[in-house]
């Protein structure tokens, strides 16, 4: 580095993570071998998204600008050998939307320096970025305590010549969550024909719209339920749940290039029939009304391993188990549960670890983290957030927040999934996003 030994930018108590409307304070380090002539000493603080149409391609097709703030710290002189400290101060504005990154477009925000050397001098620059939390209240969400409810009437012909009718309902216990809490998922199926369904599955499906010329849908598998078939003339229920993990918040406002949606899609194989649900992801909890039972956490009880739980799940209601006619209802058993654990491998899990008793300990990778702060995703990568230097390989930073897992690959479908408002315009919601 020549005349410059150190040149290096610090926030004030190591903090990364900010929110609007905070002020953001910290240092400019310089340390010199000899005398070093410039013009100016600057400090800048700016927030930005840029998206593209290609993965992992900084040269955006789109950006668009929150803030950008440019301060003079030194004036025309020469800095002596030795160390010199430059103090810096921002205030980050009130609109600016959550950091977010992904592989088509990203939500970041940085702080540069800058010396600015007489002319035919090298000038020398340093930038750190640090991340923005704008929480998502998920009791300004309108109707936010309501089921997220669909319903689709399949028929279908088999054996060339007979046909049958299949009834698909689902409904989730609310239409918003936060990480670490369980989604408690029923569905339904009434199976009108002399022959056997295929397999059921619920998924938790994420999809990121980056607002291109021609949109790019991202859509990600998170969690996914598999449950068996039902019988020739059956009527079936199928109780699931689904943890929620570390996950970006749904919607990013303020962001105008990346919208983010969170829907559970339950599908049926053979015949083929597919309800979604819409739902929030946020950062604040839903407050329900005391009438209403608060949805479960995973919190779970210390107990010795391999030890049976001492209470058994609630008994309900026989008569809950009649569909229409008094034809008594069959319980669907799960197959199979699989979510993603931080290390980036899918876990699969047995029925009883999800369709667990009270007290019922759950296995250590989906235990419940600390909650006594909100949880903080950027992105749908493993090692975020981090702090990178050109094209070096990413170094997670110290701070203790929750790191999100690694998903599934992306895909790129031919038509997007239904928006929330599309969902909920129609009962008989059907997802054709994959081809």
């Amino acid at each position: 580095m020549g005349k410059l030994q150190e040149f290096d930018i610090t926030f004030t108590n190591n903090k990364v993570v900010y929110g609007p409307g905070e002020s953001i304070s910290g240092t400019v380090k310089i340390k010199t071998g000899s005398s070093l002539q410039f013009k100016a000493i600057k400090v800048n603080c700016q927030g930005s998204c840029g998206i593209s149409n290609k993965v992992n391609d900084n040269s955006w097709t789109l950006e668009e600008q929150y803030f950008n703030s440019t301060l003079s710290v030194a004036d025309k002189a020469s800095l002596a050998a030795g160390e010199h400290s430059f103090p810096f101060q921002f205030v980050i504005p009130v609109a600016a939307p959550t950091s977010f990154e992904g592989p088509f477009g990203k939500i970041v925000y940085r702080v540069r320096a800058a010396i600015d050397t007489p002319r035919f001098s090298k000038d020398y620059k340093a930038q750190r970025p640090f991340y923005l939390l704008n929480l998502l209240n998920l009791n300004e969400v309108p109707d936010i305590e309501q089921l997220s409810y669909a319903v689709t009437t399949k028929k279908f012909s088999y054996l060339l010549v007979k046909t049958g009718t299949l009834m698909l309902k689902a409904h989730s216990d609310l239409r918003g969550y936060i990480p670490g809490q369980v989604i408690k998922l029923a569905t339904e199926i009434h199976n009108k024909s002399g022959k056997d369904t295929g397999c059921v599955l619920a998924s938790l499906i994420q999809k990121v719209t980056y607002k291109t010329k021609r949109p790019v849908f991202d859509l990600r598998t998170i969690a996914e339920v598999e449950g068996a078939g039902v019988k020739a003339g059956k009527h079936a229920e199928w109780r699931e749940q689904i943890i929620v993990p570390p996950l970006p918040q749904s919607a990013l406002a303020g962001c105008s290039l990346i919208d983010i949606d969170y829907f559970i899609q339950v599908s049926l194989k053979s015949p083929d029939a597919v309800v979604t649900l819409p739902i929030y992801i946020g950062n604040i909890a839903v407050n329900l009304s005391p009438s209403r039972p608060i949805p479960s956490r995973v919190t779970p009880a210390p107990r010795a391993a391999g030890v049976t739980p001492s209470a058994p799940p609630a008994e309900e209601d026989p008569e809950e188990g009649l569909c229409a006619g008094g034809v008594a209802s069959e319980e669907i058993p799960t197959k199979s549960h699989s979510q993603q654990d931080p290390s980036g491998q899918p876990v699969t899990m047995s029925p009883s670890a999800f369709s667990h008793a009270p007290g019922a300990a759950l296995p250590p990778s989906h235990r419940q983290p600390d909650t006594s702060a909100p949880l903080f995703c950027v992105s749908t990568g493993a090692t975020i957030p981090f702090f990178t230097e050109g094209d070096v390989t990413p170094v997670p930073t110290s701070c203790s927040l929750i790191l999100p897992p690694e998903y599934s690959s992306w895909d790129y479908p031919h038509e997007p999934p239904p928006t929330y408002e599309e969902s909920c315009s129609s009962a008989n919601s059907s997802f054709n996003s994959r081809q």
